[in-house]
């Protein structure tokens, strides 16, 4: 048996300049942070030659080729492994939820399957295998940022260059001023989960197209992820509730299912109960409000969101990336 983790994460500032459409061009910068909920797989030697999978639903198939879900079947194909395996999944938090799951998920995966193999692979690779299978063998709308946050963990700032390679430097930010910020920020679940891939696609477009105010905005998001290195660094801690209030100004214009009206009055309820700023994490359209509240607006911040039938999210960060916290395996 080999049980194998990886953290989801926030993205703190510069987040979606990841998208190849952008950073092929431009080149992309984004501040992540994992935290303490993960995806969990497990991987066990089956009795039968069959293969069987557990997540959502359950799939008892002879081969490789006839597995339902793609990220299991890309990545047993990309391992080599074809038989006599038993994969099981779970996750502390759903799916489609902006918090990274599905790349998170296939960093476990993978990390599994090469430990099931007794291959290594470095944190490095896994991350560049997972960004592999997702993008180009599944064709996702999507960016590198997912990948390598959860394979690396921590608070870390990547960069993404023209040429497609990744460059990773954790943020040097103090003890303390990351206990502020991980005190100051409150997580709440809108309730609404939804797919990243059309909102992205959207967004994708209108960059590929040179779309001017799209453009504009990419590059202030950009910035601001700079920004937000300097002030983490610093230890400018209240300035950030105000980045993030911009951060959304930006964002919420990038794609048309980026916000709805409800998003929008959960949105403003915050900032009249005193968060200072925040955004919907992911590609948008549902998941997770990220508010930043100073500890005096906190509870108030805090009451006004249940009031309106909404759900906290505790959590702290995560330094480890993936792992595998468990390894029985036996020939």
């Amino acid at each position: 048996m080999i049980i194998s983790r990886a953290p989801v994460r926030f993205s703190l500032g510069g987040g979606g300049t990841d998208i190849p459409a952008y950073s092929d061009q431009f080149g992309g910068f984004l501040v992540a942070a994992a935290i303490d909920k993960y995806i969990y797989v497990s991987a066990n030697r089956r009795f039968y030659s069959d293969i069987r999978l557990s997540y959502s639903k359950t799939e008892i198939v002879p081969t490789v080729d006839e597995i339902e879900h793609r990220i299991f079947r890309e990545a047993l194909k990309l391992t080599g492994v074809t038989n006599h395996i038993e994969l099981t999944s779970i996750a502390d938090l759903p799916a489609n939820s902006g918090l990274g799951s599905s790349s998170a998920f296939t960093v476990a995966l993978l990390n599994a399957l090469h430990t099931y193999k007794r291959e290594f692979r470095s944190t490095e690779q896994l991350a560049a295998e997972a960004c592999h299978l997702e993008m180009e063998r599944l064709g996702e709308p999507i960016g590198k940022q997912d990948q390598y946050i959860s394979a690396y963990g921590g608070v870390t700032a990547f960069t993404f260059d023209t040429d497609g390679s990744v460059h990773v430097e954790p943020v040097p930010v103090a003890e303390e001023v990351l206990d502020e910020l991980q005190n100051n920020l409150l997580i709440i679940y809108s309730g609404v989960e939804r797919a990243a891939s059309p909102i992205l696609a959207e967004q994708g477009a209108r960059v590929r197209a040179l779309d001017e105010g799209t453009l504009q905005r990419m590059h202030r998001i950009k910035e601001l992820g700079r920004e937000v290195w300097r002030l983490l660094i610093k230890g400018d801690i209240d300035r950030y509730g105000e980045l993030l209030h911009e951060h959304w100004t930006n964002k919420r214009k990038l794609a048309s299912k980026m916000t709805d009206p409800v998003i929008d009055e959960h949105y403003e309820a915050a900032r009249r109960a005193g968060a200072i700023g925040g955004k919907l994490m992911g590609a948008g359209g549902g998941g997770f409000f990220m508010f930043y509240t100073r500890p005096g607006d906190r509870r108030r911040v805090l009451e006004a969101m249940i009031a309106r039938g909404l759900r906290p999210l505790r959590f702290r960060f995560d330094l480890d990336g993936a792992r595998i916290v468990t390894n029985l395996h036996r020939s």
